[in-house]
């Protein structure tokens, strides 16, 4: 153990053969308790955290914004919609770029470029609608293209980069090591100022 390498077998049974000893009407001494408690401790506190660590995943669907490849979870992802058409809101912040009919469901599009200020491209046949909801929240995001679906481990995800600044870092989640911004999709859809409401007047 010197070396900084823990032999949590040895610990195992360690606990185990005291644990025996203790049962079959043997008495350890102060220091002897205190060591077996050590050793529990550590047991409890070490194997599940790296456990846990070695199998935390998310799934992100990849998405281009103006060049830059972007993900968001796919819990948080309804459906991807090609955007054929759409019909504008009049007196709405520039990034909402209007409404869509889904089969029936009318969801408010946020063209997203325009909110985190990045160049646009303008609207093409490649563009989709990537639908996400919350509990109580649905609206779509306008995208370049998709790229498609991959699992990143949560182990890898980078806090930030410099480039990153302003609006956009507030709705990070990480970025990978190739440089995927992942989006912290609960905020985008708990973000106020993003959500548009109808109002009948």
């Amino acid at each position: 153990m010197g070396n900084g390498n823990i032999d949590w077998s040895e610990i195992h049974h360690r606990i185990e053969a005291a644990n025996t000893a203790i049962e079959g009407g043997w008495e350890p001494t102060p220091e002897e308790k205190k060591r077996v408690l050590r050793m529990r401790a550590k047991a409890l506190a070490q194997v599940p955290k790296r456990e846990d660590e070695a199998g935390a995943s998310i799934e992100v669907v990849e998405f281009l914004l103006a060049h830059e490849r972007y993900g968001i979870e796919s819990s948080y992802i309804r459906e991807v919609y090609s955007l054929k058409e759409f019909a504008p809101i009049p007196c709405t912040p520039l990034f909402v770029l209007g409404l869509i009919n889904v089969r029936g469901q009318i969801h408010s599009v946020i063209d997203i470029k325009k909110f985190f200020e990045l160049p646009d491209k303008g609207i093409s046949d490649l563009n989709k609608v990537i639908i996400v909801h919350g509990d109580h929240t649905e609206f779509g995001i306008l995208a370049d293209a998709v790229l498609g679906v991959q699992s990143i481990a949560l182990g890898d995800l980078q806090p930030s980069l410099p480039t990153l600044t302003g609006i956009r870092e507030e709705y990070l989640k990480g970025v990978t090591k190739d440089r995927m911004v992942i989006l912290d999709a609960k905020k985008l859809l708990a973000d106020k100022n993003i959500i548009v409401h109808e109002e009948v007047g």
